[in-house]
């Protein structure tokens, strides 16, 4: 990955012939920061979208959108605009509107990660150009999914997952996160079911099966999301609901009614909320992730019902996307703890608030311990380098990226920031920092000298930003935190790694809903792997962490069955693997598997797979099947 140039803006008349380099503002007049986006194919430098309508069938007897692509471009002197694409269907490409003429166009070699250019031929003065699809099966960012695997079991389901550089898979497009744009959609399904789009929505089914749909703040592609299925609208307040399928509608409305607080929180700390509406969807199980931040409908993963509010952070963590991530954007997926380092800081800060700094700081700590085997991993894998914060994803697939290092060494390089200049200094500063940079994308080196002038400087802090950044590891002033719950958590399963049983004095009928996730996860992790199987179906016997035990806590549950050697789990194991699709649960689970001692273990893990990967989504098929290879 090559560093952003800072140069004279003499001089860009020297550079002006370069391929896929793009411009982004800087503090200074004097100076522009030149970017290569090595994960788009797109010359934006040139030509860019500046708005994109979309005309969407979406037909589930053949899995199969039919599209149009209607970009508005900006002002240009070129004869070629540059799209990316993957797995599509090119039928045809016409310029203009109300007299649309074809043009010609080269689709480019197929790389596997990128996919290809699609090279249009244009005029000087070209403002529209019309790209006419269909997806196919190599599409990435579909899942189609039978009735069987919704809650409902009477309707199919479908939906898009874009981020990283999938949205090119269903839409062709200029997908690099440096070109915001707006975008609108008139969407045709089948009558019986609802479409939602990360835009403006509507609450009710149609006869018709039409929607339109409006985003008239700039998104990055990777936002644009799109999902159809059979599922009702719960108002939580004005501007916040929760669409999901009839079956978990009341489910949804318990376990997320704290949402329009939240919002308040987020707005009091930050700033305005600029997207006007605050919803999220409840996907099936197969979806790869807890949440994805698309802007006015957050979506989300089942697995956050857990039924005590103890994974709402989940939705904290959406929310806060608003204004980190969807608001200030990173420009580059080597740039990406930009937008979860804030985010997951932002979303301590908003379930402080809400549920009280005891709860914040057992999340902190839990987001912590994963931390710190994440780093034992990257360290001792083929990539040491990806435990810094700034990435060199060149040739890499930008998932490689999304990890804790990203997520929560970001928020805590942002925590040991807030305690050496104040929190009240701090909140300003973000609070500037978000405004100032609003509905743009910001690189790495952009924010440290942001944050230098704006904030070190004028308080005379020196600060190991650049340790932090671009140096593997947790630096030594890394801030500490505390919790006397999840310390008693430790000492109890202490008890139990030193032969003793749990059960018995005070904690005699301990139960599973005494405690929150977090402290139960904190609690498995510290029991040894030595431990007896015999021991294990005692806990389970007790706390029915197998078979009733929220997916959370089931996933450390069983890896740690792995690790013993606990085979009584498998039948509960099998069924978890099979039903969910969140990829940081399962991959754990599969990662024990193969590194366990006992080479049936992996065996049996490719065997589950095979049943299990056609509920899995592209992003979480691909991972497990690359790690099982």
């Amino acid at each position: 990955m090559k560093k952003p140039l800072f140069i004279l803006l003499s001089l860009l008349i020297l550079i002006s012939a370069c391929t896929r380099v793009n411009n982004i503002k800087s503090d200074s007049v004097d100076t522009i920061e030149i970017v290569n986006d090595n994960h788009s194919y797109a010359n934006i430098d040139e030509i860019k979208t500046t708005h994109l309508n979309l005309e969407l069938d979406v037909n589930f007897e053949n899995k199969t959108i039919y599209g149009v692509a209607r970009h508005e471009m900006s002002d240009h002197n070129c004869d070629t605009a540059i799209f990316d694409i993957k797995g599509l269907e090119i039928k045809k490409v016409t310029l203009g509107t109300t007299k649309e003429k074809e043009t010609n166009y080269v689709i480019g070699k197929n790389d596997e990660l990128l996919g290809q250019p699609l090279k249009i031929a244009i005029e000087p003065k070209t403002k529209y150009i019309n790209i006419y699809y269909q997806t196919t099966s190599e599409t990435e960012a579909l899942d189609w999914l039978s009735p069987e695997l919704t809650a409902g079991k009477k309707h199919p389901f479908m939906y898009t997952q874009g981020q990283a550089i999938l949205t090119r898979s269903w839409i062709p497009l200029q997908d690099s996160p440096m070109n915001r744009i707006t975008y609108s959609a008139d969407v045709t399904v089948p009558p019986s079911l609802l479409a939602v789009m990360s835009a403006s929505n509507e609450t009710t089914k149609n006869n018709e099966g039409k929607y339109h749909f409006e985003m008239k703040q700039k998104i990055p592609a990777y936002l644009i999301a799109l999902a159809v299925g059979d599922m009702v609208y719960n108002s939580l307040s004005e501007k916040c609901g929760v669409y999901s399928e009839p079956e978990l509608s009341n489910a949804c409305k318990n376990e997320f009614s704290d949402i329009p607080r939240m919002l308040s929180v987020a707005e009091k700390l930050y700033g305005a909320y600029r997207w006007e509406q605050f919803d999220i969807v409840i996907l099936p199980y197969s979806f790869p992730f807890g949440g994805m931040e698309n802007p006015r409908l957050t979506f989300a993963n089942p697995t956050l019902i857990a039924g005590d509010k103890s994974l709402v952070s989940v939705i904290a963590h959406e929310l806060a996307h608003s204004w980190s991530g969807n608001l200030v954007t990173n420009a580059t997926w080597d740039d990406f703890w930009l937008n979860e380092g804030f985010t997951v800081y932002f979303e301590n800060r908003i379930m402080e608030d809400v549920f009280g700094k005891d709860v914040a700081n057992i999340l902190a700590i839990t987001e912590f311990q994963e931390l710190e085997v994440a780093l034992n991993d990257i360290e001792n894998g083929n990539h040491p380098e990806d435990s810094q914060l700034k990435l060199s994803l060149t040739g890499r697939n930008p998932d490689e990226g999304m990890t804790d290092i990203a997520y929560v060494k970001g928020a805590f390089f942002l925590r040991t920031i807030e305690k050496q200049v104040g929190r009240k200094k701090f909140d300003e500063f973000l609070k500037n920092y978000f405004d100032k940079h609003a509905f743009e994308t910001i690189t790495t080196e952009a924010f440290l000298s942001y944050i230098e002038n704006e904030l070190f400087k004028p308080n005379n802090i020196t600060f190991n930003t650049k340790q932090w950044i671009y140096e593997p590891g947790i630096p030594d002033n890394c801030i500490k935190i505390t919790s006397e719950r999840l310390n008693e958590m430790s000492l109890l399963a202490d008890r139990i790694n030193n032969g003793e049983s749990i059960f018995e004095g005070k904690n005699k009928n301990l139960q599973r809903g005494d405690k929150i996730t977090q402290e139960w996860q904190t609690f498995i992790r510290e029991l040894s792997p030595n431990i007896t199987s015999e021991q294990m179906m005692e806990i389970d016997e007790q706390l029915k962490f197998s078979k009733e035990g929220n997916p959370a806590i089931q996933s450390d549950w069983f890896q740690l069955a792995v690790k013993v050697g606990n085979k009584s789990v498998r039948p509960y194991m099998s069924d978890y693997l099979i039903k969910i699709g969140r990829r940081w649960y399962i991959e754990s689970i599969y990662i024990a598997l193969k590194e366990s001692k006992d080479p049936n273990d992996l065996i049996w893990a490719r065997e589950v797979f095979k049943k299990a990967e056609a509920n899995y989504h592209y992003v979480s098929k691909s991972t497990i099947k690359k790690l099982l290879d």
